[in-house]
């Protein structure tokens, strides 16, 4: 198995794990990543908590940023002539009061942008769980699973 847990890469990206585990972890063709937060060169930008206020359209660049994290650190695993082909499942934490009741719009924010990424294989399953708070007091952290494939 292969694990990435820090550091900067020819995405121009620096990620930084904030703790005692790896940014991604592959076996064979699958890529598993941590948790990703809304970060740019280690700092968190987006942090809050969603309440029935806000419009679940403003989360849009902090959940775009967290995917593309993970895109990042899923990325950072493959080998020459290899791509991500696919997303086989994404969980994206929202963190908001027990009351906030869009947590799937928030969520389609993500799926949105890996579509327009990877085209119509970028979607997979997906789960949107609201919680109380989030690492750093970030807005919302996203986990998935892809597939590797030869570009060949």
């Amino acid at each position: 198995m292969e694990s990435v847990t820090t550091g900067a890469a020819t995405d121009g990206l620096t990620l930084i794990a904030n703790g005692n585990y790896v940014l991604a972890k592959r076996h064979r063709d699958m890529v598993f990543t941590s948790g990703m937060t809304p970060r740019r060169e280690g700092h968190l930008i987006h942090t809050g908590t969603f309440t029935n206020d806000q419009r679940a359209e403003d989360s849009k660049d902090a959940v775009e940023l967290a995917v593309s994290n993970a895109i990042a650190a899923a990325r950072r695993l493959l080998r020459d002539g290899e791509m991500i082909s696919s997303v086989l499942t994404m969980t994206v934490f929202v963190s908001a009061t027990d009351d906030f009741n869009q947590h799937s719009r928030v969520a389609d924010h993500a799926s949105n942008w890996l579509c327009r990424e990877l085209g119509p294989d970028g979607i997979g399953t997906r789960a949107a769980v609201g919680v109380a708070s989030l690492p750093g007091g970030a807005l919302v952290e996203i986990q998935l699973t892809a597939i590797v494939a030869g570009t060949s």
